[in-house]
C-alpha cells in the first residue's frame, strides 16, 4: 500500500533502473517519495493530469534534447519542475536543457547534488503553490467583497490620503450622485460641512493606524443638491488598488415594528419644522428626567432665544422668519449631547435640559452655541444675514428639582441678557450666604461628621484610556457619601458645605487614605486623587502622606495628586513647594482644569508637575471650534516640550476624542470612556 503523505513523482526513463536508483536515493536521505515510471514520452500528459506530481524527471541519452518534453510539461502543468538526469553533466549541458525548460540538470553519479537539487525544487514548487493559492483566495476575496460592496444597503465609499477613490450605489444614492465620476477622484471633507472637518480628518487618520475601535462619528453630510443631513460614520480600516485605506460606512435604517412604533411616537412629540419636542412634551420629558437623580455633574435648564426677532420678522414675513427660527433649531439639535433634552418653550424660546461635568462645561457648551450662531450665514429670501442670540440659564436643584422655579429662572436670566444688548449668555447666581444656606450648612456639617465618623464614605474610580493604545490600568478617583438609610449621595450636594465649613482636609484626607489601601491592595497603575485648596496649602500633608505610605505599604508611584488651575494661580509658591515635597517622595504631581482660564499664566515650565489635565470646557464644542483646537493644541506643545503628560477632561463623544488625539493629546477621561464604577474597597 502506498503511503498517502509520501511526495508524488513522475519519472520518464527507457528503463526502470533510474527509478529505483531515484527510490533508494531519496529514501536514504529521508524523502518520502512515490515514483511513477512512464516509459513512453507520449504518455506524460496524461500522467501530469492524473498524478498531479510535484517534480518530472527525465532521464535522458547522450545528446538527447529535452524541448519536446518540456513542451508536454507546459501543456498540461506548467508550474511542475522538470529535472533533466544524464550520465556526465558539465557547464554547458546545463545551460542548454535549463534553456530547453528544465529547472536543472543532474547525475546519478552525483548523489549529494541530485539530493540538494530535488529537495530545492520540490520547495520551491510548494512555496509557489501556496502563493498561487492564497493570491486566488484574495482575488476571490476581493470580487466577493466589491459584490457586497456593491449590493450591501450600507453606503461606503473608499478613502486614501483624503481622496475619495471609490464609492457603492448606496453612497452615491445617498449623497444624490448618478454616477460615481462625480464622486471619485474628489476631497472626501468637500462632502461635509466645516465643523465635522477636523473630526472626520483626525479619525481618518486613527483608523489608518490602526487606533479606531468601532466608535461612531457625527457628521453633517452637504448632499448633491446643497442642503445638509447628519450622518453617523463608521470607519474601518480597508485597501482599495493594493493599497491601504480607509471604508467609511453609513448603516442602512433596519427598523423593525417596535423601532418604527418609537420613531413614530417621537415624530408625533416633535415639532414636524424643528425636530424638537412641543411644550407639552418638552415639559413632560423634563419633569419625568429630573426625578431620576443625576449620576455626577450638574444639570442647567439653558432658555435659548433670538435677538431682535420682531424687527427680523417685519422684514421677512411670517414663513421666512419661521425658516430662521428652524435654521437655529438645527444649529442647537446638532450641538446636543446624549442626554439633553430640547424643545419650543413658547413663541420664539427653546428651553434645553443640559447635563455636565460642571457649571463651566454648561457655559462653555452655550458660549459655542452663541459663538455658533453668530458666524452662520441664514438665508433671508433673497439675502444673508447674520443674527446673535441670548441663552440664560437656571441651575437645577440636586435635591428637590422643581421644574417650574428653575425655568422661570433660565427666563429671567435671558431677560436680563437681552436688556443688556443681547448675544450673550447669563447665570441665575443665588447667593450661598443668606440665611437659607446657613441652616443648610448646618444639617450637611452634621451629616458629614457623622459620616466620617461611622466609615459611611465610599470611593468611585473612572477609567482614564490612552490614545496610544495598551492596557494600562489608570483611574481618576472621587468621593460619594452614603446617607444613613444607606442611599448614595453626590458630592455637588455635600461638598460645598464641607468647604464652607472647613471640613475638606478631613474628607481629603479619608479619600487619599482609602486611595492607598486600593493601590496596595490591587497595584492598579495610576490612580489620580484631587485636593481641596484646604490640603493644597496644608504644609503638614506631605509628612503625613509619607507615614500613610508606610503604614500601607503602597507604591508612591501609583498616586497622582493633583490640585485646580485655579489654586495653583492664586498660590504658586505654595503650589510649587508642594509639587516638590510631592514628588521627592515618589508621589506624582498634576495639574486639572488646565486652561479653563483664559487670561491665566501658563504654569507649564513653572510649576513642577507629571501630568496637565486639559480643562473639560474646551471640549465643549471642540470639533467645530478652531479656535478651541488651538488653545488644546497650545497646551499639549508645550507639555510634551517639558516631558509632561496630557489628559483631555470630560470627553463625552467620538468626535472629540478624535480631535484631541490628532492635537497630541496623550490621555482621555469621561463619560465617553466610561462612567464611574464604585471601589469595592472601604477604608
Amino acid at each position: 500500500m502506498s503511503d498517502p503523505t509520501a511526495v508524488p513523482l513522475i519519472v520518464h526513463s527507457a528503463t526502470r533502473d533510474a527509478v529505483e536508483a531515484l527510490n533508494s536515493l531519496l529514501r536514504r536521505t529521508g524523502v518520502a517519495a512515490h515514483c511513477t515510471w512512464i516509459p513512453a514520452a507520449q504518455d506524460i500528459p496524461d500522467a501530469l493530469a492524473q498524478i498531479n506530481p510535484e517534480l518530472l524527471v527525465c532521464c535522458l541519452g547522450p545528446g538527447q534534447e529535452l524541448s519536446a518534453l518540456a513542451a508536454m510539461r507546459d501543456e498540461v502543468s506548467s508550474t511542475v519542475p522538470l529535472i533533466a538526469v544524464r550520465e556526465q553533466v558539465d557547464e554547458k549541458m546545463i545551460a542548454d536543457d535549463m534553456a530547453q525548460g528544465a529547472r536543472d540538470t543532474v547525475s546519478l553519479q552525483q548523489p549529494g547534488r541530485l539530493q540538494a537539487v530535488i529537495t530545492r525544487e520540490l520547495r520551491a514548487f510548494r512555496l509557489e503553490r501556496t502563493l498561487n493559492s492564497t493570491l486566488r483566495a484574495s482575488q476571490d476575496y476581493r470580487s466577493q467583497l466589491e459584490t457586497v460592496l456593491q449590493r450591501s444597503n450600507d453606503a461606503i465609499a473608499h478613502i486614501q490620503e483624503g481622496i475619495l477613490v471609490d464609492a457603492n450605489a448606496a453612497w452615491l444614492e445617498l449623497f444624490g450622485f448618478v454616477e460615481a465620476t462625480g464622486l471619485v477622484g474628489q476631497p472626501v471633507m468637500d462632502l461635509f460641512e466645516e465643523a465635522t472637518q477636523a473630526p472626520l480628518k483626525a479619525a481618518l487618520a486613527a483608523c489608518l493606524q490602526g487606533r479606531w475601535s468601532n466608535h461612531t462619528l457625527k457628521a453633517g453630510a452637504i448632499l448633491g443638491d446643497g442642503s445638509v443631513v447628519p450622518l453617523e460614520l463608521a470607519l474601518a480600516p480597508g485597501e482599495f488598488d493594493g493599497e491601504p485605506g480607509v471604508r467609511l460606512i453609513v448603516a442602512a435604517h433596519r427598523r423593525d415594528d417596535r423601532q418604527l412604533a418609537r420613531e413614530l411616537e417621537t415624530a408625533v412629540r416633535s415639532d414636524p419644522g424643528t425636530g424638537l419636542l412641543t411644550r407639552r412634551n418638552l415639559l413632560s420629558a423634563l419633569q419625568e428626567r429630573l426625578e431620576q437623580p443625576i449620576a455626577g455633574g450638574v444639570r442647567y435648564l439653558a432658555c435659548v432665544r433670538p435677538d431682535k426677532f420682531g424687527a427680523l420678522e417685519r422684514d421677512l414675513g411670517i414663513l421666512g422668519s419661521e425658516q430662521l427660527l428652524i435654521a437655529i433649531a438645527n444649529i442647537v439639535r446638532a450641538l446636543l449631547g446624549p442626554h439633553d433634552i430640547a424643545g419650543h418653550f413658547g413663541g420664539t424660546s427653546l428651553m434645553l435640559l443640559l447635563e455636565r461635568g460642571n457649571q463651566r462645561d454648561v457655559e462653555a457648551w452655550c458660549e459655542n452655541l452663541i459663538d455658533r450662531v453668530g458666524k452662520h450665514p441664514f438665508q433671508g429670501g433673497t439675502h444673508t444675514l447674520h443674527l446673535t442670540c441670548t441663552v440664560g440659564l437656571g441651575l437645577v436643584a440636586s435635591a428637590k428639582p422643581d421644574v417650574n422655579l428653575t425655568a422661570m429662572d433660565a427666563l429671567d436670566a435671558t431677560r436680563r441678557g437681552r436688556e443688556r444688548g443681547g448675544n450673550q449668555m447669563v447665570t441665575v447666581d443665588r447667593a450661598d450666604n443668606d440665611t437659607r444656606v446657613q441652616a443648610y450648612d448646618q444639617v450637611w456639617v452634621k451629616h458629614i461628621k457623622a459620616a466620617l465618623m461611622e466609615n459611611r464614605f465610599r470611593l468611585v474610580q473612572q477609567p482614564i484610556a490612552s490614545l496610544s493604545g495598551g492596557d494600562q490600568k489608570i483611574f481618576d478617583v472621587a468621593i460619594r457619601m452614603l446617607d444613613a438609610q444607606g442611599k448614595e449621595v453626590l458630592p455637588s450636594e455635600f461638598l460645598p458645605a464641607a468647604a464652607r465649613n472647613e471640613l475638606m482636609k478631613n474628607i481629603d484626607r479619608w479619600v487619599i487614605g482609602a486611595s492607598l489601601s486600593f493601590a496596595a491592595k490591587s497595584k492598579p497603575d495610576l490612580l489620580f486623587v484631587r485636593l481641596s485648596r484646604d490640603s493644597a496649602l496644608d504644609a503638614t500633608l506631605p509628612q503625613w502622606l509619607e507615614t500613610q505610605l508606610k503604614s500601607t505599604l503602597a507604591e508612591p508611584g501609583r498616586l497622582c495628586l493633583q490640585i485646580t488651575e485655579e489654586v495653583a494661580t492664586r498660590h504658586l509658591q505654595q503650589t510649587t513647594q508642594l509639587a516638590n515635597a510631592l514628588r521627592s517622595r515618589g508621589l506624582k504631581f498634576a495639574l486639572e482644569h488646565y486652561g479653563g482660564i483664559v487670561q491665566a499664566q501658563s504654569l507649564i515650565g513653572i510649576v513642577p508637575m507629571d501630568f496637565v489635565k486639559i480643562d473639560g470646557s474646551l471640549m465643549q464644542g471642540l470639533g467645530g471650534s478652531p479656535d478651541l483646537q488651538r488653545r488644546v493644541r497650545v497646551i499639549a506643545d508645550a507639555a510634551a516640550k517639558h516631558n509632561i503628560q496630557t489628559v483631555a477632561e470630560r470627553i463625552e463623544d467620538a468626535n472629540t476624542m478624535a480631535v484631541v488625539w490628532q492635537l497630541g493629546v496623550q490621555y482621555i477621561q469621561g463619560y465617553f470612556v466610561h462612567a464611574p464604577e464604585e471601589v469595592v474597597l472601604k477604608s
